[in-house]
């Protein structure tokens, strides 16, 4: 192992909630406000994954005001509490930008796994 794998190995989370691309997440961001932290929820769908090691993010995609809203966040940033799972989708694609085109519910739905 070399030096940048050690030095990766340290910066990468342990507790990292398995997820998968059609997932519905809850993605708890903290924001800092001045001198003030808090914690603001992004609750999505997650339409892709990319990336390997520390360098890993995802992009979730919500309906705000019926204006689509896309953020991608790295996997591995202290910025991030925590993400929990909603409801698991079932999706045969590795990304899900055509759910770009879809208007209305079907721009924020999968199907769900069983």
């Amino acid at each position: 192992m070399n030096i940048l794998d050690k030095i990766e190995k340290e910066q990468q989370k342990s507790d990292v909630t398995a997820f998968r691309v059609g997932d519905t997440v809850k993605v708890h961001c903290r924001v800092i406000e001045g001198g003030k932290e808090r914690v603001q929820v992004y609750q999505g769908i997650v339409i892709g994954r990319r990336g390997s090691g520390v360098n890993e993010s995802f992009t979730v995609r919500k309906i705000s005001y019926g204006e689509g809203v896309e953020r991608s966040f790295p996997l591995h940033t202290p910025k991030i509490a925590k993400i929990e799972v909603v409801s698991r989708g079932k999706v045969r694609r590795a990304k899900l930008n055509y759910l770009r085109d879809r208007v209305g519910k079907e721009a924020v739905t999968v199907k769900t796994a069983r």
